[in-house]
């Protein structure tokens, strides 16, 4: 074979090739191999950098593409057909307070019923005293006898201008009551203030007509006290019972709540006990005259009287013509029959909490011309609440043997 003839390079064979020949020698060769990986990559990596971005448009951007002015009807009910937002609606989503400085009362759920014991509501039962060492163990005797629920029960006393062992013996007979179990009450409260009061608590003292006026008034800051020191927003009734009760029926809670009024007061007499024929006789005596309904000849009387006169009831310097709930009633006919009062005395008062908490207390001055519980009773009756009596529902006071001459 001849050198110069018969053999060439590679160089001049591909170019003898056909065109297609030389393109797919191209492609099965090592570089042409990897031209054409590299071509894929790009466009692999292309395409995914475009996906992310519509990604990133789709996402994380809250519309379309377009403003929504130039989208179509069609284009707009497109949109927002797979854009529909879930709302969560927590109405009742509640706030815990954990400072210990504040507190929360809740007085919507404090009622004043007929259902009291049912319901579960408490009692607060208030008693001044002034000089009452002598009734004190008689008064707890009548208290601890009481049926409505002693747990559901909180007692009150104010001791004023006292100078016998009232606080003592007072102390004593608490101890011994709340340290037994069947008859201890959910709580006391005991409150000392003195009013600078002078007056003896001698009967002819301080039932005189001239002690009348400073003594209503008087009596009226002392109750104010301790209301306002003893009553909670728990209490749904609020009883003023005196000291010197000698008798009353152990249901008195229960027997004058379930006639559901604001503010209701027996009828007060006392046992007086005479010998007559060789036999002691029991004489029922009316006491309490500052329970009355209004008259004309009162309102006229009152009208003639100055702004700050304070009316006693029951005396005979002042004639008022009332009508009063002592020379009523038959203790043995119906104890629920109710009348309609203008005034009130102190001995056994039952009152819905909210009377109190409306503002409705015991004038220490004259409202009306009347003070303390009359005065109190005029107020309430101002303010639209219902004032009432049992004439024939009797508590028994202590006799006080006063002497005639009075109502």
């Amino acid at each position: 074979m001849l050198a110069g003839k018969g053999s060439y390079g590679w160089k001049a064979a591909r170019a003898r090739m056909p065109p297609s020949r030389q393109v797919w020698h191209v492609l099965r060769s090592r570089r042409g191999l990897l031209a054409l990986g590299v071509l894929a990559l790009m466009v692999l990596l292309w395409r995914n950098m475009g996906g992310a971005g519509r990604g990133v448009q789709r996402y994380n951007c809250f519309g379309p593409a377009k403003p929504p002015m130039r989208l179509t009807p069609n284009e707009n009910e497109e949109w927002h057909a797979h854009m529909s937002t879930p709302v969560i609606f927590n109405h009742r989503k509640p706030v815990e307070v954990n400072e210990s400085t504040i507190d929360h009362v809740d007085l919507n759920v404090i009622k004043s019923t007929p259902r009291a014991v049912s319901n579960r509501e408490r009692v607060l039962i208030l008693t001044p005293l002034r000089d009452a060492s002598y009734y004190i163990l008689n008064y707890f005797d009548l208290l601890t006898q009481l049926t409505y629920p002693h747990d559901l029960i909180d007692l009150g006393f104010l001791i004023g201008d006292t100078t016998d062992d009232t606080m003592a013996i007072l102390a004593k007979e608490l101890e011994r009551i709340q340290q037994n179990k069947d008859i201890a009450f959910r709580s006391v409260t005991i409150v000392e203030k003195d009013f600078g009061v002078a007056t003896s608590q001698n009967v002819e003292d301080r039932h005189s007509f001239k002690a009348q006026g400073p003594r209503r008034k008087a009596m009226g800051r002392a109750r104010n006290y301790l209301l306002s020191a003893a009553l909670k927003p728990d209490h749904s009734w609020v009883y003023w019972r005196d000291v010197d009760i000698k008798e009353s029926p152990a249901g008195i809670i229960e027997d004058f709540v379930a006639h559901d009024v604001d503010i209701l007061v027996p009828n007060v007499w006392f046992h007086r006990y005479e010998e007559k024929n060789g036999k002691m006789v029991d004489i029922e005596g009316r006491f309490d005259y500052n329970s009355w309904q209004e008259s004309p000849k009162g309102l006229k009387l009152a009208a003639s009287l100055g702004k700050d006169v304070v009316l006693a009831e029951g005396y005979k310097e002042y004639d008022t013509g009332r009508t009063y709930m002592a020379r009523m009633g038959d203790r043995h006919k119906d104890p629920n029959e109710r009348i309609p009062l203008d005034g009130i005395g102190g001995v056994n008062i039952v009152v819905k909490a909210d009377v109190h908490r409306s503002g409705i207390n015991f004038p220490c001055y004259a409202f009306e011309n009347q003070a303390e519980t009359e005065g109190f009773a005029k107020m309430a009756k101002r303010a639209g609440y219902g004032v009432w009596g049992l004439p024939n529902y009797v508590v028994w006071h202590v006799d006080t043997e006063e002497k005639p001459g009075n109502a």
